[in-house]
């Protein structure tokens, strides 16, 4: 079983054989996962037996975020609205992005959480309503994500995102906050309709959607029912069952 996550080669440092061992890979494979549902519309050509699953969420893990009453000590300081970001911050994260968004609202707050890698950290972005408070575990994320009032997914639009299906899409939503996100494929085919996750392709679009997005929040109830609905039966549970029954066929 091939269980094919993301585009690889495409990320910065790909080794350059990476492609070939992948077609080798596919030859001797009998299924083929895929990690969302534009990277199995790359790999169906290559293999006849090639299944899409979307990113699943543990929705209860996400949910406590709904209930936490205080923040972590590093986030409890900083102002609001928060907006936040959980995630490798590395050619994927569109700097210039966040940058300006921050320049466009000073009175927002941007929390960005996660390990800066194969970029210079130097080229971040450095202003007094941007806070990088590095990397955290994953249980601690629920803890950061309550206290936020939107979350994004700021990603670059370029050959290392133009196959990804970002899991924290339904674990900022089982989280019980509304999403911002560029117009990375995946979402928009996902969740594009959806109502919670708002799609922004330029900077003052981004600001705009947020705007509403804050909107979104003021009204939990509503937001909330309107998240699960979105989030319906997305479980890791549901995603290995039919996993499985799958990988069952082949005996």
């Amino acid at each position: 079983v091939y269980d094919c996550m993301d585009e690889l080669s495409g990320f910065r440092g790909a080794p350059p054989q990476l492609l070939q061992r992948e077609r080798e890979l596919l030859e001797r494979a009998d299924l083929v996962f895929t990690g969302g549902y534009s990277l199995w519309e790359a790999k169906r050509t290559l293999h006849d037996n090639a299944h899409p699953f979307p990113s699943s969420v543990d929705i209860e893990h996400f949910a406590t975020a709904r209930g936490f009453q205080n923040n972590p000590p590093d986030q409890a300081g900083i102002g609001r609205p928060r907006l936040g970001f959980y995630g490798v911050i590395d050619e994927r994260f569109d700097i210039a992005l966040l940058e300006q968004a921050a320049s466009l609202r000073p009175d927002w707050q941007f929390v960005m959480i996660g390990p800066v890698v194969k970029i210079d950290a130097a080229a971040l972005p450095r202003r007094p309503n941007i806070h990088f408070l590095g990397g955290k575990t994953y249980d601690e994320l629920p803890g950061y994500l309550a206290g936020w009032n939107v979350a994004l997914m700021p990603f670059a639009l370029n050959e290392s995102t133009r196959f990804i299906s970002p899991t924290k899409t339904p674990e900022y939503l089982a989280g019980g906050c509304p999403v911002v996100s560029t117009p990375v494929a995946d979402v928009i085919r996902g969740y594009g309709e959806s109502g919670v996750v708002l799609i922004a392709d330029t900077a003052e679009a981004f600001v705009a959607a947020c705007e509403k997005a804050l909107e979104l929040a003021a009204d939990r109830e509503e937001f909330l029912k309107n998240a699960d609905r979105t989030l319906g039966d997305m479980s890791w549970d549901q995603t290995q069952t039919r996993m499985q029954e799958m990988i069952e066929c082949l005996a």
